[in-house]
């Protein structure tokens, strides 16, 4: 096995002209500013950012969804802050990313919004009556096909936050009955925990327009029960687990150690596998701590950002995430895994450098108080 921080070597011998010792710059190719926030669309007036694309393999389109906030005082409850709820928006492009067209007319995928209890439960695929967990804010998305289907993943709450960038207490504009013994739906309600939950997408009403229709909700994928986690994805096919065909969650618990056998304190990164993306949420006898921290610049916690990549029969090349802390803020970085006959993929290259990390004036530290960078993969059938 190589060592493990010699994955930048390994993708300049395998897939071209990149250099360790000089990866932000020979990595990226360029930059621009996409989108930004728009005055005179409420819901997306104060922040645009995080965006997630996937291409359409029947048209060619390429589709984004980005993630916005407004403030929207017809939900903000007496004697509380100004509620911020997150809105997935749209936006394509049909010139292969080099410009792009938003809609700003409308999010494309809202939360309900909805504060009595009887009032936050929805509709599956499937037609079952189910809690809304996306009910408060709808964030972070990750597009991807799988099984021919394209689906995305958003981090949600059960309700929406206030200025979070000012005082980030997930509770402060929700009703009084989350603290009470009313409260049915656990953690997911008294601590607002983020529960990452998936979505069927239908691209052709997406490009339509018909953003009612465009969305179906098919699970919830983090139990609330273990408070917070982000961060969430699927391999885009299943893998040979336990000598089965299974799909492989990863996903990023802010208190790991809340699991059962895990003594790790740092968000790090999770493995889960079940027959059911619909009982994969419920799979703790296949939940494993998968990496931790290892270098300086991931100090505070790493995390999967976008959907692994094939890139031979039996490895995958997964884009990352480390936060050093508030000062230095986020880098995304590469690891390449590798599947096993027995259990789950293991890491054989994860590179030691900082690959990518915030420098244009988009990119630093504004209402967001820490330099944030995310990156987006564009997935094909």
């Amino acid at each position: 096995m190589r060592k493990v921080e010699s994955c930048c070597e390994y993708l300049h011998s395998n897939f071209g002209n990149i250099e360790e010792k000089h990866m932000p710059v020979k990595f990226i190719h360029s930059r621009k500013l996409v989108l930004e926030p728009q005055k005179g669309s409420p819901w997306a007036e104060e922040m645009v950012l995080n965006p997630a694309v996937v291409e359409d393999p029947k048209t060619g389109r390429i589709h984004m969804m980005f993630r916005a906030t407004g403030p929207w005082p017809s939900r903000q409850i007496p004697g509380r802050p100004m509620p911020y709820p997150i809105f997935m928006g749209y936006a394509y492009s049909d010139d292969k990313g080099s410009s792009w067209t938003p809609d700003f007319s409308r999010p494309a995928l809202a939360p309900a919004l909805n504060y009595e209890i009887n009032d936050i439960y929805i509709r599956n695929c499937d037609g079952e009556k189910v809690v809304n967990h996306a009910n408060g804010c709808i964030e972070d998305p990750r597009l991807f096909f799988l099984e021919g289907q394209c689906y995305v993943i958003v981090a949600c709450r059960m309700m929406p936050p206030g200025p979070y960038w000012i005082n980030d207490v997930p509770t402060q504009c929700a009703p009084d009955w989350i603290r009470t013994p009313e409260n049915p739906f656990g953690r997911a309600a008294s601590g607002n925990v983020t529960v990452n939950v998936m979505y069927k997408v239908d691209l052709q009403r997406l490009a339509d327009k018909d953003y009612g229709n465009a969305f179906k909700y098919v699970t919830h994928l983090t139990d609330p029960k273990y408070g917070e986690n982000r961060d969430v994805l699927l391999f885009p096919e299943k893998l040979v687990v336990d000598g089965r065909r299974q799909y492989v969650c990863l996903h990023r618990p802010g208190t790991p150690d809340e699991y059962p056998g895990v003594k790790e304190t740092r968000p790090s990164i999770f493995m889960c596998a079940s027959d059911s993306l619909k009982t994969i949420w419920n799979e703790t006898r296949t939940q494993t701590l998968f990496a931790s921290p290892m270098f300086r610049w991931e100090k505070d916690r790493i995390a999967a950002s976008t959907p692994p990549i094939r890139i031979s029969d039996k490895e995958w090349l997964m884009c990352y995430h480390g936060k050093q802390d508030s000062t230095v803020g986020y880098t995304q970085s590469f690891m390449i895994l590798e599947e096993r006959a027995k259990g789950f993929p293991r890491i054989t290259h994860r590179c030691s450098e900082r690959v990518v990390f915030a420098q244009e004036p988009w990119e630093m530290p504004h209402k967001f108080r820490t330099p944030c960078i995310f990156v987006s993969t564009r997935y094909r059938c």
